[in-house]
């Protein structure tokens, strides 16, 4: 019998919040619209009206200025930094027009040995391709040439950054 009046109080309480919570938050959204709504009645009682709960006066709308629009990175060439790598250094020029990158020229490959200006003109085409389609450093490894692809990207970050891109 304790049990039952436990579950049956504990049912009542969570009923009571429930009604409540979906009560208040039909205010809020009231208030928040600028209107006037009821509070539901509880069931069992009849004649007597539910009080009514004001709205909130809505908060005057500030007169919004127009921010300047940001003009973005100029047009040109920018050569970003020389990256040294185990195989020799890396630098590239990023070419912006429009706010978009439209070229990407290898000023300096890895060149350490034969080998290595091997991997580095097997790279650098596959890069400035990802790099123009992409409009970013963020593009993928190209395998077998990770620190050409290393020096390579973070040039192209270089004289992205230069650029205010």
């Amino acid at each position: 019998m304790r049990t039952r009046a436990v579950l049956g109080s504990l049912f009542a309480s969570t009923a009571v919040l429930v009604v409540g919570w979906q009560a208040g938050g039909a205010v809020l959204a009231n208030q928040a619209i600028g209107t006037t709504t009821s509070a539901p009645q509880a069931s069992g009682t009849s004649g007597t009206t539910a009080a009514t709960v004001p709205s909130a006066t809505p908060l005057p709308s500030a007169t919004a200025t127009a921010a300047p629009v940001a003009a973005g990175p100029a047009d040109g060439t920018y050569t970003g930094s020389s990256v040294n790598t185990p195989f020799g250094s890396v630098q590239v020029a990023v070419t912006l027009s429009g706010g978009t990158i439209t070229d990407v020229t290898a000023v300096h490959l890895t060149d350490a040995d034969g080998r290595s200006r091997q991997i580095s003109n097997y790279a650098a085409p596959m890069l400035r391709s990802e790099v123009l389609s992409s409009q970013s450093a963020h593009v993928s490894n190209v395998g077998g040439a990770t620190y050409t692809t290393r020096g390579y990207l973070q040039s192209v970050q270089s004289a992205l950054d230069q650029a205010g891109f």
